[in-house]
């Protein structure tokens, strides 16, 4: 009955907190019991002993000593009910530094007054802290667990989990999930690969191997969640581990590390579902930090397309080794002002000097303007429209930023004897089947045929590769969109795949192929396996927590214009060479001659004037002889 009342009394009254101030004034009375306590123990438990020393002088300046370190480390501003491992350090910094403090006083008072009796022993001072020590963290502890344990077993409907790893990872991942009563949850076991592990108990949770999770424990209990808490987990083993569960229908979470938990305790919200990128990221990319230091400190860096996703990923990297200036150009305004957002504290803190300015690629008066007003070091040229559908729509646009854009900037940087030029480009530029694919490769070309010429001082370096994960308008957050409104996925065909790469993974081959590359060569990345389209959706479903056919459908949509199944990163034509870095591969393209692609592009510029889709396509096919229209009005071209 009086277990009752109490549950029902915190229910009632759980969103209301004790003022800290009365969390200090039982603090101090805690510690005040322990230092009478520990003067009976050390007239062994006597009465009349202790009632004749005079002991008030000593507790007046032990209280104030306590006091005034409860103040300065704020022992008493955490809530009870979470009291975690950041209110037991501060506890324990108040009372070692009271301790000390009290010390200090002693052997001053021997000092000043020549008196070896002293009045405290050291021995009582000890006791007394370590008593306050444990009154101040034990009752903090029984309340907690008296509040969890009532207001837990009002909770029904809790959704079961199973945390994966028994290290303190996990440990911490119970004690925050449990210190909350209104997550939910219950943790009904641990998974660790350890199987000196197996069949023991950790805080009153069973621990379980890896092996003998899948059917009887998950069956057994309902489990409906798994959380990995293992720190430093490699990309394989975390794409083991998610492969194990991801047809069990149970959605997984990941705890984030610990360098990123808040004033080093973690939060129920940080801990989050798992991104597809988890399950199709590769072991991290080793640079060559000294040699990419070197590219860049002390640089005047321009780069293009600095608003869209790549170029902000390379924007954040380039920012880290030190230019001495950046210029960010971009013609989108909104995207463009939220980097410089992002930018500012990074950028006032290593005293970077910076310049973000809205202009177009293909606009060669305003380029002039920025290569005369700064003298360029070097160019990630990112700035390009990407969107197959749209480009195929659009072909003028399309020629207009992608190639003509790229020729701007190119002969802008050997007038201006920029050092170094590296242009992001794209797998859809071999064999292209689109117009944004062709786009692309006519800029290769001309950036090739300006390397190729050896008569100026700038070393032009092209970088290709395929998907990145996570960019604007790219297929994972259309699918994350299409899941979180309830379906239907939509898949273009059922055999159409795609190679895939994390953005920072990407822009880092980028800035490790522009810092090795000494002018002419085009760099591929090793984008690992191609990944059919229909199983990323399959598993982001999964992830999702959801069925497939019974919570979400996928539809077939069928090829858009200029789509293609597979894309390429090397053609029939192309062989690779070596690099000191096993995921950098440089592509032989046999290079047209300057003459040649100069007078291609005087007739794409010619078609580009006329204002009629085929005429500038039909040159576009006249200059890159490998584009070959598929799924496209232009077809008939072929």
């Amino acid at each position: 009955m009086i277990r009752a009342w109490l549950r029902k009394i915190l229910s009632k009254y759980t969103g209301i907190y004790a003022s800290r101030y009365l969390v200090l004034l039982i603090d101090f009375l805690l510690m005040s019991i322990a230092f009478f306590i520990t003067w009976f123990i050390r007239f062994n438990f006597q009465p009349i002993e202790f009632a004749n020393f005079p002991i008030l002088n000593s507790y007046f300046f032990v209280a104030f000593i306590y006091l005034v370190y409860f103040l300065v480390f704020q022992t008493y501003v955490g809530i009870i009910r979470y009291t975690g491992y950041i209110d037991t350090i501060k506890i324990f910094q108040a009372c070692v530094a009271a301790i000390g403090t009290i010390f200090l006083g002693v052997y001053s008072y021997k000092v000043s007054f020549h008196n070896d009796s002293y009045f405290m022993p050291i021995g009582v001072i000890v006791i007394h802290c370590l008593l306050t020590l444990f009154n101040l963290i034990s009752t903090r502890v029984l309340f907690k667990v008296v509040y969890i344990s009532l207001i837990g077993e009002t909770r029904k409907g809790k959704k079961s989990i199973l945390i994966y790893g028994a290290g303190q990872s996990g440990v911490l991942t119970l004690s925050t999930l449990t210190a909350d009563p209104k997550s939910g949850v219950e943790v009904v076991g641990f998974i660790d690969d350890n199987h000196s592990k197996k069949g023991k108990s950790l805080m009153g949770i069973k621990i379980y191997s890896s092996e003998q999770v899948l059917a009887s424990v998950i069956d057994k209990h309902q489990v409906e969640e798994i959380i990995i808490a293992i720190q430093n987990i490699s990309a394989n083993k975390k794409s083991n581990i998610l492969a194990q569960f991801i047809d069990c229908n149970i959605q997984v979470k990941t705890v984030p590390p610990i360098n990123r938990w808040i004033n080093g305790e973690l939060s129920i919200n940080q801990i989050k579902a798992v991104r597809i990128e988890d399950l199709l990221s590769r072991e991290p990319i080793k640079l060559n930090a000294e040699n990419i230091f070197y590219s860049l400190s002390n640089k005047t860096i321009l780069i293009t397309g600095a608003a869209g996703s790549i170029g902000s990923e390379i924007a954040r990297q380039v920012v880290g080794y030190k230019p001495k200036f950046i210029i960010f150009v971009d013609q989108a305004e909104s995207p463009m002002y939220e980097l410089e957002l992002n930018l500012r504290n990074k950028i006032e803190r290593l005293h970077i000097s910076t310049k973000f300015i809205i202009a177009d690629v293909s606009n060669k008066s305003a380029m002039d303007r920025i290569f005369n007003e700064y003298k360029i070091d070097k160019i990630f040229h990112a700035a390009a429209y990407k969107h197959v559908p749209l480009m195929e729509a659009n072909p003028y646009e399309a020629i207009r930023v992608n190639a003509l854009g790229t020729r701007n900037l190119a002969d802008l940087a050997v007038q201006y004897k920029v050092r170094k030029f590296v242009m992001i480009s794209t797998d859809k530029a071999v064999n292209p089947t689109n117009i944004m694919g062709a786009s692309k490769r006519i800029a290769e070309m001309y950036i090739q045929s300006l390397a190729s010429l050896g008569n100026h001082e700038t070393a032009f370096i092209t970088t290709r590769f395929g998907n990145v994960l996570g960019s604007n308008g790219s297929v994972i957050p259309l699918f994350k969109n299409q899941i979180e409104k309830g379906g239907p996925v939509t898949v273009t065909h059922p055999e159409i795949t795609r190679y895939f790469m994390t953005i920072p993974e990407a822009c880092q081959l980028v800035l490790e192929a522009g810092s090795m590359g000494a002018g002419g060569e085009i760099y591929i990345f090793d984008m690992g396996e191609s990944v059919k389209i229909i199983d990323v959706a399959r598993k982001m479903i999964k992830l999702s927590g959801l069925e497939l056919g019974k919570d979400i459908q996928i539809e077939i949509s069928g090829l858009r214009p200029g789509e293609k199944l597979y894309e390429e990163l090397l053609s029939d034509s192309e062989n690779t060479l070596p690099t000191h870095h096993p995921k950098i591969k440089i592509a032989q393209i046999e290079a047209q001659s300057p003459e040649h692609i100069q007078t291609e592009l005087e007739k794409l510029s010619a078609a580009f004037n006329q204002n009629d889709h085929l005429v500038l396509v039909a040159q576009i096919k006249s200059l890159v002889k490998e584009y070959v229209s598929n799924n496209s009005v232009y077809e008939t071209l072929d």
